[in-house]
């Protein structure tokens, strides 16, 4: 692997927003999370959990409900009281609408997905149509005395409930008046409380109403009859959320005490045909509130305030018991949240709404291998450049000489030029950006800073030449065959001739920036792209999917090099492929063109494509042989992929100069100590 001196960064203190909804599509197999700063992240479950696309949040855009109507139009509201949809191919807002209710608590989409219900602050429970284009207001429900704050349909489409505080209501969907109105009861473990509040309902085949609280109850209720049929006491806390699945054979709720608990309905007797709701099992993976669940064919899913999202299969569920049946923990955004100056050793940290720039400290001391050198010089904290509105940022760069920073937000991009003067710096903003850059969803400078490569929410690409304070706009490249996808990845030759872009499905185009025109387009794949990186010198773009295959395409010939075509005929090592966390950074020795250097959020690997690649009866994480061994035997161990596990959750890693790493984590530990304290429960003998 060789030797390389790391500076290892704990500095960037970077927080993840906490989860408040989550919403699974059947019919796509993806999921739709929704976090507490009004960012929306949409996973492909198909494609390893890929986070593939999401929408930056907004300071007035507090998400309280989210779900999919139509097969694959995805509409979320929240306390602004208005209606979302989002368009997912252009990766922006579509519209929004104005309920004219107050605060929106609650929402669901009719079983045939033409219709959709909110919830108001108000009472009121209004219906809307969902037309090809828009939504239309048809009709309010009766006005209810207090908000309503969950709603689920029949799946004939004939009836709703809709959970308020102390009661819930049934609506006839036809006449938009409540049938039924069931009180429940305030009792607490054993002690009356002021008000019950019902955070989850869902509406059964069989005219069942199950029913969550703030009282820690789950509540079975006959519609028909208005009655309680059944009770199950199970938290001492508000249990707030509540999915089940499509066959209605099994429930998943989620508590404030950070326990998920799965229902299932199971047979009374082994001979009988009489069924019975049992809790099966109780899960604790959150250590805070668990504020939305999600119930897949072969998974539930869960999310809340201590970021995690964690999606546990069900084992009678899952084929064949594998690596696939393994719990999984997504607690990282798949995208890059740091860049890096290499000439000026400066690194930029991206977070919500605004932007850090750091230089690296150093050292004049020397050791051994693995020894923790004291630095001579600390990290310098450079700049804190603070964003103006409520938008998120959605991406930003610095350029490799360290000169221009660039970002951007859903209508406004910026760009500032860098003088430095010791350890100060000034900044001097780039006026006049004209509007085709605005809502840029990825930035990239070439290797001589001299031009800045932005990729369009609406499929472009737009090549701007940097000059002294000032720039000038160059060409356009439209998107290809009339479409509008989102190119959300981009690379740049060393030489700066050639620019690979990929958008939200799995093609990669290749451009040829001295002749502005389309060179080529790589063979598309079924799974998305996660990370891309044009070799030096031999311009092979290098492509990381995220079901761990690694393509090497040369762009030259227009065709895979035969080192890629050998390592897909033989096959990557089973332990690769079963990694769980996508690649999200690919890059190359300057002086060891063979070696291919790439990382995820929990290892850092050099592939040296000049040794033979490992097979399954080898061990993939190879740990280094004895000193005391022949070199026979040391290359008889040596293959193509040296692994690192010493640096993790790892955000960030790459070559400053041949001999230096940079190595950017986030400690779990420290995101957790920043979180509001959970609830205190009590343990055994305490």
């Amino acid at each position: 692997m060789g030797e390389f001196k790391v500076h290892r960064v704990r500095f960037f203190n970077y927080v993840p927003s906490g989860i408040r909804c989550v919403a699974y599509n059947n019919q796509s197999n993806r999921l739709a999370v929704s976090r507490t700063d009004g960012t929306v992240e949409i996973y492909n479950l198909s494609a390893n959990y890929f986070q593939e696309k999401f929408f930056p949040g907004h300071e007035s855009r507090a998400t309280e409900a989210l779900c999919w109507a139509k097969g694959q139009r995805l509409f979320s509201a929240g306390l602004n009281g208005e209606i979302i949809e989002y368009d997912l191919q252009a990766l922006n807002v579509k519209y929004a609408v104005d309920a004219f209710g107050g605060p929106i608590w609650s929402m669901a989409a009719s079983p045939s997905g033409s219709q959709l219900l909110v919830g108001c602050e108000d009472g009121s429970v209004k219906l809307f149509q969902i037309t090809p284009d828009k939504i239309q207001f048809e009709r309010n429900f009766d006005r209810q005395k207090s908000r309503i704050l969950s709603l689920s349909w029949h799946p004939s489409g004939t009836h709703i409930a809709a959970g308020s505080i102390d009661y819930i209501s049934v609506f006839d969907v036809k006449s938009g008046s409540a049938i039924h109105k069931m009180l429940v009861d305030r009792q607490y473990m054993g002690v009356s409380k002021r008000k019950c509040i019902i955070w989850g309902v869902a509406f059964l085949s069989d005219g069942t109403v199950i029913s969550v609280d703030s009282a820690g109850k789950v509540q079975f209720w006959d519609s028909a009859t208005g009655t309680l049929v059944k009770n199950h006491l199970i938290a001492n806390a508000d249990v707030q959320s509540i999915a089940i699945s499509d066959q209605e054979d099994s429930f998943v709720v989620g508590t404030a005490e950070g326990t998920v608990f799965h229902f299932q309905l199971v047979s009374v007797t082994s001979s009988s045909s009489e069924k019975q709701w049992v809790r099966t099992k109780p899960f604790q993976h959150h250590t805070h509130d668990v504020r939305a669940v999600a119930h897949s064919p072969t998974a539930l899913i869960s999310g809340g305030t201590d970021t995690h999202l964690v999606i546990r299969p069900l084992m009678e569920k899952v084929e064949v018991k594998n690596y696939d049946a393994a719990l999984r923990k997504i607690t990282f955004p798949h995208r890059r949240l740091v860049f890096c100056a290499k000439k000026k050793q400066l690194l930029l940290f991206q977070f919500a709404h605004h932007l850090e720039l750091w230089r690296l400290g150093s050292t004049v001391a020397t050791g051994k291998h693995g020894d923790t050198l004291p630095l001579s010089k600390n990290a310098d904290h450079l700049l804190h450049l603070k964003t103006k509105g409520p938008e998120n940022i959605i991406c930003s760069c610095i350029s490799p000489c360290g000169s221009w920073v660039a970002y951007s937000t859903a209508s406004r991009f910026f760009l500032y030029r860098l003088n430095y003067d010791h350890d100060s710096v000034s900044l001097q903003r780039v006026s006049k950006m004209p509007a085709f850059l605005r809502s840029a969803l990825h930035i990239l400078f070439s290797e001589d800073s001299s031009k800045l490569f932005v990729a369009s929410s609406q499929g472009s690409l737009h090549i701007i030449r940097l000059l002294e304070g000032s720039f000038k706009h160059l060409h356009t490249f439209q998107p290809q065959s009339g479409t509008v996808e989102s190119m959300c990845l981009l690379a740049v030759s060393p030489d700066g001739n050639w620019l690979a872009a990929s958008g939200t499905s799995a093609g990669v185009h290749v451009y040829n920036v001295k002749h502005l025109k389309l060179h080529c387009t790589v063979p598309a794949y079924n799974f998305p792209v996660t990370a891309l990186a044009i070799a030096p010198k031999t311009n092979n773009l290098v492509i990381a999917h995220s079901d761990q295959q690694v393509f090497e395409y040369s762009i030259p010939d227009k065709q895979y090099t035969e080192w890629s075509r050998t390592i897909q005929k033989q096959g990557f090592h089973h332990l690769w492929l079963q990694r769980d966390t996508p690649i999200t950074h690919i890059s190359f020795h300057p002086k060891r063109p063979m070696h291919i250097l790439l990382h995820d959020a929990y290892m850092f690997c050099i592939i040296d494509k000049s040794l033979p690649l490992p097979n399954d009866k080898t061990l993939l994480y190879n740990p280094l042989p004895p000193t005391n061994e022949s070199d026979v035997i040391r290359r008889r161990t040596a293959h193509a992929f040296k692994i690192s596990k010493i640096y993790k959750p790892l955000l960030f890693m790459d070559l400053l100069d041949e001999k230096t790493l940079v190595a950017v984590e986030r400690p779990l530990d420290d995101i957790i100590a920043q979180l509001p304290p959970p609830i205190k429960k009590k343990k055994f003998g305490t």
